[in-house]
Formats: C-alpha cells, sequence, structure tokens
C-alpha cells in the first residue's frame, strides 16, 4: 500500500493510495476526499466489547470506516485538530498511543484500550491507553508537532503531552511535589518512564489552549 503524509508538521494530511483488493481502516469522520468509485463500510475494530470500551473510556470512536476501490484509487484524511501525522510500522511487537491519537490503519492492525491510573482520571488527560498491535501499518496524530525523546534511564511527561511511547518502557502516573505544588504551580498529573525506548510528545495540548482561550475573553 503506498501512502504519503503532506503539511506536516502543523496541518498534517495523510493519502493512502488503494490498489484493487485493498482497504483501510480511518478514524470516523476523519475522510477529507477521495476518488470516484471509493467504496465505504462501517466497522468495529477488535469487535463489539472492545470497541464500545474503546468509545467509553477511550475517546476513539465506536466505528472506523474501512475504505476500498473496485479498481484502484485514492483515500485523503484530516485529522480533527491541526498537528503531526506520524506513522509506525507494526510487525508482531506493540506500541502504546494515548486516547485520541489514533488516526487509521492496515487491517491487520489490533486495538485494546488500558487502563492507566485513577488519579488520571480527575486531570482529564491520560486516564487510558490503546496497545496496538498485530502486522501492519499504524498512523497516529497529535496536536502541534511531535517531539521524539529518546529514553535511557527515566523521564517525566506531562499526560497532556504524551502521545505515544515504545512498550518497553515503564511508567507510573503521580502529580509534582505533591496535591499543593500541584495546585499553586499550575501543573497537573505526569508520567514518569524508566527504561529505554523512545516518547513521541505532542508541543501543544488541547486543554491548555482551551484555558488560555478563556482567559482572553474573561
Amino acid at each position: 500500500m503506498q501512502f504519503d503524509i503532506e503539511g506536516n508538521p502543523d496541518f498534517g494530511q495523510l493519502t493512502v493510495g488503494l490498489e484493487p483488493g485493498e482497504s483501510f481502516l480511518a478514524e470516523s469522520g476523519s475522510m477529507a476526499f477521495m476518488s470516484d468509485g471509493t467504496e465505504l463500510k462501517s466497522k468495529l475494530i477488535g469487535g463489539l466489547g472492545k470497541a464500545l470500551i474503546r468509545k467509553v473510556v477511550g475517546g476513539e470512536s465506536l466505528f472506523v470506516g474501512e475504505y476500498s476501490h473496485p479498481t484502484g484509487g485514492s483515500v485523503t484524511f484530516s485529522p480533527d485538530r491541526p498537528g503531526m501525522i506520524m506513522h509506525r510500522k507494526i510487525s508482531g511487537d506493540t506500541f502504546v498511543l494515548t486516547a485520541g491519537s489514533f488516526l487509521a490503519a492496515t487491517p491487520g492492525i489490533t486495538l485494546k484500550t488500558k487502563f492507566v491510573s485513577l488519579p488520571a482520571i480527575f486531570s482529564g488527560e491520560g486516564a487510558f491507553t490503546i496497545e496496538v498491535s498485530g502486522e501492519g501499518d499504524l498512523f497516529f496524530n497529535a496536536y502541534g508537532a511531535i517531539i521524539e525523546k529518546q529514553v535511557d534511564g527515566a523521564l517525566t511527561v506531562d499526560t497532556g503531552h504524551a502521545v505515544a511511547w515504545d512498550p518497553g518502557l515503564k511508567y507510573n502516573v503521580t502529580t509534582i511535589g505533591g496535591a499543593k505544588s500541584t495546585i499553586l504551580s499550575g501543573e497537573g498529573i505526569v508520567l514518569n518512564f524508566t527504561g529505554t525506548g523512545t516518547v513521541y510528545i505532542q508541543t501543544r495540548t488541547l486543554g491548555g489552549v482551551a484555558r488560555w482561550l478563556g482567559g482572553m475573553y474573561r
């Protein structure tokens, strides 16, 4: 399958070429334009039970769109927030996404929702993650650009900035310096990573921009 990502890092857009017999899965509502004759069906990734869990606790759509073309064509996808799109090849390994970061995948990809931490629920960010496995191509998106941080030891990342990470990294969820320091500093819940691997960090957060806009109109 051929694909092309344009517009990074500010306004990423993914175009996928479909050969006859190929299909492609994408987050509901992400299609921007497509070739005439493209066929679309709704599909649940992992079955109804897993899809419901992703919808209720992970913030993902219940259904994804399955695109195909009988003679060959292309489909272009745009995330609902401005930012960067990344590609990762999954070959029997796993990869961890934060809720809302999944954009699209080839049919061999499986998504599984995992609970992160009870305190993260009250932060409004990072309460659940999505474990990606299987065989195929994964596409995920961020708000703003994505910075790849190589961890060899330890790294602390705000839950609102964490997009994805390698499964070999261990992590725990906590506050910075206790509840009092968290309230006074304005910082929230963080992820403490340890081990060796890569963490993908977005340069902006929707919550931060929303608070900034709210302050402008008070």
